[in-house]
C-alpha cells in the first residue's frame, strides 16, 4: 500500500494487477517506479531500452517503404545525453537487484556501446553477449551497408566474482539444445502475427527470445522486471513460466495492448513450447 501511495504522488498509476497481485504493470515514468521499489528485490530485469533510432530516415515494413520515426521517446539527444540516460537508469536496476540478480538488455549498434559501457562504469559483471539473428530481416533501402540481421542482448549480473553465485541454468538449455552447450547465436523469428493479436509495439519482440532467456536465468516464482515494458512480452513471457512481473510503461497508447496479453497470457508445454492458454 504505501508503495502504490508513493507512487500515485508522482503521477504513477496502476494499469493492471493478478488476481494474487503478484504481477503488476504500472503507468508511469521508469526511474520514478523504480526509485520507489525496494533495493535488493527483483531476481532478474529484462527490458528493451529506447535504441534512439527516430532520426527521420527510412525502412521497409511488409514490402513498403515506411519512416523509422516511433515516437519522441526514440529519438537521440545526443551521444553525451543519452549516455547519461543509459547510466541512470541502468543505476535504478543496479539498486532493485538482487545480490545474484542479472539482467538482460537488448540493443542495436545505436545503443549497446553506451549499455556496455555503463553497465562496466556501474560494477555489472557482463557474462555474454547473446546475438539474436532474425531469418528474414527488412533489406537494407539504402545499399550503402550489410543488411541488419541481428541485435544484440547483454546479460551482466550484479554477483561478484567468487562471492555470489548467479541462476544459470546450464542444464535446462543443454537439453532443449538437443544435449549440446547452447550457443550464444540464437536464430529466432520476428513476433508472428498471433503475437500482435491485440496490437503491435513498433519495437515488439518475440515472446520466446524473452522466454528462453528467463528459462535459463530465474526459476519459478522469481520476480522479473521491465522498466520499458512495451507490449509487455516480459510480462507475457513471465506469466507463462510461472514467474512474477512488474513493469512500467510511459506511453499510455501501450498500456491497453499491455494489459490485453496480460489477461491472455501463453502457457509453456516443454514438449510444445509456448502456447496461447485460450
Amino acid at each position: 500500500m504505501i508503495l502504490q501511495e508513493q507512487l500515485e504522488q508522482v503521477g504513477t498509476s496502476l494499469a493492471w494487477e493478478s488476481e494474487d497481485r503478484l504481477c503488476r504493470l504500472y503507468h508511469g515514468d521508469s526511474l520514478e517506479v523504480m526509485a520507489s521499489l525496494p533495493p535488493d528485490s527483483v531476481d532478474c530485469i529484462w527490458t528493451d531500452p529506447p535504441y534512439n533510432l527516430s532520426n527521420d530516415g527510412i525502412t521497409c515494413m511488409s514490402g513498403q517503404m515506411v519512416k523509422v520515426n516511433k515516437g519522441e521517446w526514440d529519438r537521440s539527444r545526443g551521444a553525451e545525453m543519452d549516455h547519461e540516460f543509459n547510466k541512470a537508469w541502468l543505476a535504478a536496476c543496479y539498486r532493485l537487484l538482487k545480490p545474484t540478480g542479472t539482467i538482460w538488455v537488448t540493443g542495436t549498434l545505436h545503443v549497446y556501446p553506451s549499455v556496455g559501457f555503463a553497465m562496466q562504469q556501474l560494477g555489472f559483471r557482463i557474462l555474454n553477449d547473446i546475438i539474436w539473428e532474425k531469418p528474414a530481416p527488412p533489406p537494407n533501402l539504402g545499399c550503402r551497408c550489410f543488411t541488419h540481421s541481428t541485435e544484440l542482448i547483454l546479460w551482466a549480473t550484479k554477483a561478484q566474482k567468487g562471492k555470489e553465485r548467479y541462476t544459470f541454468n546450464y542444464e535446462v538449455m543443454k537439453a532443449e539444445n538437443g544435449d549440446k552447450q547452447m550457443k550464444n547465436v540464437w536464430r529466432m523469428s520476428a513476433p508472428s502475427k498471433e503475437e500482435k493479436r491485440y496490437g503491435k509495439h513498433p519495437t515488439q519482440k518475440p515472446v520466446e527470445l524473452v522466454a528462453r532467456s528467463l528459462r535459463a536465468s530465474t526459476n519459478p516464482g522469481d520476480l522479473v522486471f521491465d522498466p520499458f515494458s512495451g507490449s509487455s512480452t516480459t510480462g507475457v513471457a513471465a506469466l507463462a513460466l510461472d514467474r512474477h512481473f512488474i513493469g512500467c510503461e510511459a506511453d499510455a497508447n501501450h498500456i491497453e495492448l499491455s494489459r490485453q496479453r496480460l489477461m491472455n497470457p501463453y502457457r509453456f508445454s516443454p514438449k510444445q513450447g509456448l502456447l496461447w492458454s485460450e
